[in-house]
């Protein structure tokens, strides 16, 4: 196997439901320095998210789905309210553990978090303007994969925007090094 291929089979530890509490809330937490410096929302929300914002007229809606400790959808948030969209945020993740982390973090007015998977919202019929997500891709089987792209088309009226990790060996060698300093106590280098 390339390292460019996903691991279907291959499991983060911070996925196991029995791993270390503190690790993983320190994980969690440090996720919005490490998204800041690797994920690139800054730019997808320059190139796709604006642009899709300025067409709209009145207020938006965006979905994080899988939105863990919260970071990504408080700086999305953060940014349209900055460029002067109305828009308020709903974060969606199965585990009560990152969601604790993302209630617990300074909050951003029009952020809220709440327990499940989008196909929750599909069945309650909700509808977002824009739905993300962040480095999540990773952690699907092709089914669920599948299952994630079918409930984006189905929330998502305007734009769904899915990004997740880069593979390869230079991609490998510069996280491994740039992580060092903001990995003890974490899953952040084992699981990166």
């Amino acid at each position: 196997m390339s390292l460019t291929d996903r691991d279907q089979h291959l499991e983060e530890l911070m996925d196991d439901p029995a791993c270390d509490p503190k690790r993983l809330r320190r994980t969690l937490q440090r996720f919005s320095t490490v998204n800041r410096l690797v994920a690139g929302w800054d730019g997808v929300y320059r190139s796709h998210l604006r642009p899709a914002l300025a067409e709209r007229s009145g207020p938006a809606r965006i979905l994080d789905i899988g939105c863990g400790g919260g970071d990504v959808l408080r700086r999305i948030v953060r940014r349209s309210r900055r460029d002067g969209f109305a828009v308020t945020g709903v974060g969606v993740d199965p585990d009560e553990r990152a969601l604790e982390v993302a209630r617990r973090a300074p909050q951003t007015d029009g952020g809220t978090y709440r327990q499940g998977f989008g196909r929750d919202l599909v069945t309650e019929g909700e509808r977002f303007d824009l739905v993300i997500s962040n480095h999540l891709l990773h952690h699907l089987s092709d089914a669920e994969f599948a299952g994630l792209l079918a409930d984006s088309e189905a929330l998502a009226t305007t734009l769904a925007v899915h990004s997740d990790i880069a593979r390869g060996r230079l991609a490998y060698a510069a996280y491994a090094v740039g992580i060092t300093p903001l990995a003890p106590g974490t899953f952040l280098r084992t699981d990166g």
